[in-house]
């Protein structure tokens, strides 16, 4: 999911404060059922509906949120107010890599041209375990296009392992050695 840059600053402000808390876990359990608020489709077109009483909307934030946070309620009131809710989810999910980040785990994609077995998805795990140093989160994605190997995207890295970018570099090489 591609995140906007205003997701990404709520998530850091939210994981400054929940650090300076020592709260890290409970904002992100906070901040997943906000975002399985937000992103519901029935909730979504309440939140999103100009006939709606605004006051409304409120309560029913505040009633599907209770017990968290109170700081995550702000947060989630603050949205509602800027009419940001779609927002939730990712902050949710930008939040959620920053926690990680600072714990050491990293988060793969990784796309085949068919789907992994779950032994094959382990193996992959482990590679770019030893790779990174450190545990790896993979989630995986399946693109026929790619015709064969994996493609794997961690943070600001592409390794591309695929059949097709093979052949596409034995093409390059092919086609310089006729000139």
């Amino acid at each position: 999911m591609i995140q906007e840059v205003a997701a990404k600053r709520y998530a850091e402000a939210a994981y400054l404060i929940a650090r300076e808390d020592g709260k890290e876990e409970a904002w992100a359990e906070g901040l997943r059922a906000m975002a399985a608020l937000f992103g519901d489709a029935g909730a979504r077109a309440l939140l999103q509906n100009t006939r709606v009483p605004v006051d409304q909307k409120a309560q029913l934030v505040e009633a599907a949120l209770k017990g968290v946070d109170p700081l995550v309620l702000n947060l989630a009131r603050l949205l509602l107010r800027r009419g940001r809710t779609a927002l939730g989810p990712q902050i949710a999910e930008a939040y959620q890599e920053l926690l990680d980040a600072a714990k050491g785990v990293s988060h793969a994609a990784v796309t085949t041209a068919v789907p992994l077995s779950p032994e094959d998805l382990k193996a992959v795990e482990r590679r770019l375990s030893e790779l990174t140093g450190g545990p790896v989160i993979v989630t995986p994605a399946v693109d026929e296009s790619i015709l064969g190997g994996l493609v794997v995207r961690i943070g600001d890295r592409l390794i591309d392992g695929s059949t097709k970018s093979r052949l596409q570099a034995l093409k390059r090489q092919l086609e310089g050695a006729r000139a």
